[in-house]
């Protein structure tokens, strides 16, 4: 066992030499954990708020604010789209969630969802160079019950403030209604990371998965375990990406769907799951083992692991097999267990596994993309542009089964996601502002150096300071002991 470093670059070799595979992944999450509470702690967060403008004079603070701003007011007044030149709105998103579906842990009451919220927040902006807002909301009606209608009022109501609204962590079905209302009611793109975000970055695995297997998207058999807003959203864009929906059979935790779901049906706040059911498994296979035998991909977000996924149906699938285990914070199956098993390729959402298939590669650039040429909406062509740029990207700089998409830490595929949703928007008649490919990538590469120079810049001079050794040392030993 090694000494941890503050970079965190040596994860899997601090853990005793007598740990086993299985010992290893949870210690990890665990450490992660840990960590991430003690360092929260110590910062109070991982957001703040700091000017864009400089006090260079006591007068200064006449421009900035009365009596020199009252000019800024009334100009916006007479013409509203000024807002997005004369304000930071043309490069702010609000980040709403009614926190009732955060991550793997379900409903964590309204302030529950901040810590993920502001984790948002810090990757748009290190990420994408794009200021967000974290506002975790109480969606409870007079009734007590979690009202979609109150999410979509609270997001009309505070849209002149932003440029776009990412919505985070909305539980089923009210996920659906709230993103359908909002992208076809509201003047700026809303868009649900959750669904249309995992969608896009999965999109981009698979076509690298796919070409390292050899297979054709329009020719294989694919099984997906879980259909909320993640895995029903993923089905309709890669089906539109040109999957074969004959050939796809999806579970949820009551069977699989099909249109023997008369459940479904019937309770219309459930519409996208039925047009699944309507669209998909025309055989109407029902159990999970079956399905899985000779299927060539395997999908899943359903619930944290490690047992969710069986090593039995790995084994039965088809040579070359590929497996997306992206529930959080654990994955279905840990990575080595579904190799053992036999898969070809293993994807999961964690950074800390080979292949990260998570929106956090999707966001950031879609979202500058979109607000730079002032789009609209989102159109699911524009995720699928943005997975068509994360697969190019990784297979121009090289794939192989350990490395199917970028990863975070590649500051230009970033730009170069921005520069082809912001066309792709263009091309979609959405975007209310006429760039040219170059100056998409230019602006965006720009704003998004500027961001990571100035965090860089912060920590240079000591105004982010380095967490205590001791919150590292104290996170690994914790860790070990609990797994021992």
């Amino acid at each position: 066992m090694r000494a941890l470093k503050l970079d965190l670059s040596n994860l899997n070799e601090i853990f005793p030499d007598d740990f086993t595979q299985e010992q290893i992944a949870r210690a990890k999450t665990l450490f992660l954990k840990r960590m991430a509470e003690k360092c929260h702690k110590f910062y109070g967060g991982k957001i703040q708020t700091i000017p864009k403008a400089g006090v260079f004079g006591f007068n200064w603070f006449n421009i900035w604010y009365t009596p020199g701003v009252s000019k800024i007011s009334t100009t916006i007044r007479d013409n509203n789209d000024s807002s997005f030149e004369l304000s930071n709105r043309g490069n702010l998103v609000a980040v709403v969630s009614d926190s009732t579906r955060v991550l793997g842990d379900g409903d964590c009451t309204p302030p529950g969802g901040l810590g993920v919220m502001e984790g948002k927040a810090f990757l748009m902006k290190y990420l994408g160079g794009v200021d967000a807002v974290a506002l975790c909301i109480d969606s409870t009606n007079k009734k007590g019950e979690k009202d979609p209608d109150k999410i979509i009022e609270f997001v009309k109501m505070c849209q002149p403030s932003f440029g776009a609204v990412n919505l985070e962590d909305i539980s089923q079905p009210n996920c659906y209604k709230v993103l359908d209302v909002l992208r076809e009611e509201c003047e700026i793109p809303v868009w649900h990371d959750d669904a249309q975000g995992t969608a896009c970055v999965t999109l981009a695995g698979l076509i690298n998965a796919l070409k390292l297997a050899d297979k054709k998207i329009g020719d294989v058999k694919i099984v997906m375990l879980g259909a909320g807003a993640s895995n029903t959203t993923i089905a309709r864009i890669i089906i539109t990406a040109g999957a074969d929906p004959a050939k796809i059979i999806m579970f949820d935790s009551k069977g699989a769907l099909s249109k023997d779901r008369d459940d479904l049906k019937s309770d219309t706040r459930f519409y996208r799951k039925w047009e699944i059911c309507e669209n998909t498994n025309p055989k109407k296979v029902n159990d999970i083992a079956t399905a899985c035998k000779d299927a060539d991909v395997l999908i899943s977000l359903s619930r944290p692991g490690p047992d969710v996924v069986k090593q039995e149906w790995i084994k039965s699938m088809a040579t070359k097999s590929i497996v997306f285990v992206c529930a959080n914070p654990v994955p279905e199956i840990y990575p080595y267990a579904a190799k053992e098993a036999g898969a070809y390729i293993v994807a999961t959402g964690r950074g800390d596994f080979p292949n990260q298939v998570n929106n956090s590669l999707g966001f950031p650039g879609i979202l500058k993309g979109a607000l730079m040429v002032r789009a609209k909406k989102v159109t699911d062509e524009m995720a699928i542009a943005a997975a068509n740029s994360l697969a190019n990207y990784a297979e121009k700089r090289g794939i192989n089964p350990d490395n199917i998409v970028p990863t975070m830490d590649d500051a230009t595929v970033f730009p170069e996601e921005s520069a082809d949703v912001a066309m792709q928007a263009i091309k979609d008649g959405v975007a209310r502002v006429q760039l040219t490919r170059e100056e998409a990538f230019e602006k965006a590469r720009r704003d998004i150096e500027y961001s990571r120079n100035l965090t860089q810049s912060l920590i240079n001079d000591g105004f982010i300071k380095h967490p205590p050794q001791e919150i590292l040392t104290e996170a690994i030993k914790w860790a070990v002991d609990q797994v021992k």
